[in-house]
């Protein structure tokens, strides 16, 4: 059985004085479990489709924030939005799933928890609260580029030995191997035949069987292998110029 991809991504740290800065990032507490919607929901005219889980989820893109506006509603997923919390909006990530968000100007990053949906605004991929983009220096720009990096729902409920929330020592993903996700189907018919007009083009591309919680299957829909994050980054541009714009990487 594969491991959760959370497991092969971090290492748990018992913050020490010789703690290098930037080398280690605090999990934000969890909150009480609020399940978010998994079926498609329609904003401005266009679907979005939820995904089942975060399994190597890598993206990057524009981020902006939110604050004051928003402090007090509710969000997508019920909770009652905290400026000051780290948190953040992403259309499709599931809710509940805890993101790495490196700012790529100055390599700050923070972990936020994914606890509503959105951005809506062409070109952005992630709305991080206040408390967030304070962390990582946005407050001031309102924008900037960034990566981002699914590490699951379950380091929410990890704990040191003595009761504490841990560090977590992340390591490089530069390197490996990615693939881009370009969609994910229910009916498998959908998908093969999408593949197989792909296949003129592509050298490799791949369906991948996938059983969520609920035993629901689905037929998800991979383009291209990438030694590096930067060509995986490539592709998925190509990908998405050519009409696939909820293509995101994965690292497989």
């Amino acid at each position: 059985m594969k491991k959760p991809f959370f497991l092969f991504m971090i290492s748990i740290t018992l913050f020490t004085s010789c703690a290098r800065e930037r080398a280690y990032v605090r999990i934000p507490p969890a909150e009480v479990k609020v399940e978010g919607a998994v079926d498609s929901y329609l904003v401005n005219g266009e679907r979005y489709y939820p995904l089942p889980d975060s399994l190597g989820f890598i993206e990057t893109g524009k981020a902006s924030w939110y604050g004051k506006e928003f402090h007090g509603r509710p969000t997508s997923s019920g909770e009652t939005f905290d400026m000051y919390k780290k948190t953040a909006a992403h259309k499709i990530l599931p809710i509940g799933t805890y993101v790495r968000v490196i700012n790529l100007g100055n390599d700050r990053s923070t972990i936020v928890r994914i606890n509503d949906r959105g951005p809506f605004v062409k070109g952005r991929i992630i709305d991080l609260s206040y408390g967030a983009a304070k962390e990582i220096d946005m407050d001031v720009s309102g924008t900037t580029d960034v990566k981002i990096i699914a590490l699951g729902k379950e380091i929410g409920e990890l704990r040191s030995k003595d009761g504490s929330i841990p560090l977590l020592d992340i390591r490089d993903f530069e390197t490996g191997e990615f693939t881009v996700q370009i969609g994910s189907f229910k009916e498998k018919n959908n998908a093969i035949n999408l593949a197989e007009r792909l296949k003129v083009i592509f050298d490799y591309v791949n369906i991948m069987e996938y059983i969520d919680k609920d035993n629901q299957i689905f037929f998800r829909l991979h383009v291209s292998k990438s030694s590096t994050l930067a060509k995986a980054g490539e592709m998925e541009m190509r990908l998405k110029d050519m009409g696939f714009t909820e293509a995101f990487i994965l690292r497989i």
